[in-house]
C-alpha cells in the first residue's frame, strides 16, 4: 500500500460522478493556522490520508502517524488499514496537539514499514483583527469514524 496524500483538513465530502466514479471534496486544506487564542495553545487537527492499494497486496497495513516537534514525539496514532486491492482509500487521523508559542509540528505518516510522508502545521500568532472561532468538538464530516472508505477511482 501506498500513500498518496496527507492534509489537514476542516471537511470533506464524498460523492459519487457519473459513471460511478468517487469524488472526495475537500475543505479547509492548511499547512498554518492562527492560534484560537493566547498560548499555550491546545488544538484537534484532522488529517485525512488517502492511499493506494495495488492489485498485487493483501489489502491489510497498519497507518502510523508521529507528530514530530523538532525531534520530539508529541503524538502518535496508529490504526489498521482495510483497502480492497486495486482501489482507493482513505483514514481520518486525529491527534491532541499543544503549542506553548508559534511553532510547526510534522506529522511523519507511513504505512508498515515504508516510506515517511511528512506534513507540517505551523501554529501562527493569534489573529489581532477578529475574533477567534469557537472551539469545535464537531470532527470532520463526510465519515470520521477512523476507519477507511473503499472507493474506486
Amino acid at each position: 500500500m501506498q500513500i498518496m496524500s496527507a492534509l489537514f483538513i476542516e471537511h470533506f465530502d464524498m460523492r459519487q460522478a457519473a459513471g460511478g466514479a468517487a469524488r472526495i471534496d475537500l475543505g479547509g486544506v492548511h499547512f498554518s493556522m492562527a492560534a484560537p487564542g493566547p498560548f499555550p495553545v491546545t488544538i484537534n487537527p484532522h488529517m485525512l490520508v488517502l492511499v493506494r492499494c495495488p492489485a498485487s497486496h493483501t489489502g491489510l497495513a497498519a497507518l502510523e502517524v508521529r507528530f514530530m516537534r523538532g525531534d520530539e514525539q508529541v503524538a502518535r496514532n496508529v490504526q489498521p488499514l482495510s483497502v480492497e486491492p486495486g482501489k482507493f482509500g482513505y483514514n481520518l487521523v486525529q491527534a491532541e496537539l499543544s503549542f506553548d508559542e508559534p511553532s510547526t509540528i510534522e506529522a511523519h505518516c507511513r504505512i508498515d514499514q515504508g516510506d515517511v510522508v511528512v506534513v507540517p502545521l505551523t501554529m501562527n500568532p493569534p489573529a489581532e483583527d477578529s475574533e477567534p472561532p469557537a472551539p469545535s468538538s464537531e470532527p470532520a464530516t463526510g465519515g470520521w469514524t477512523g476507519t477507511p472508505a473503499e472507493q474506486s477511482g
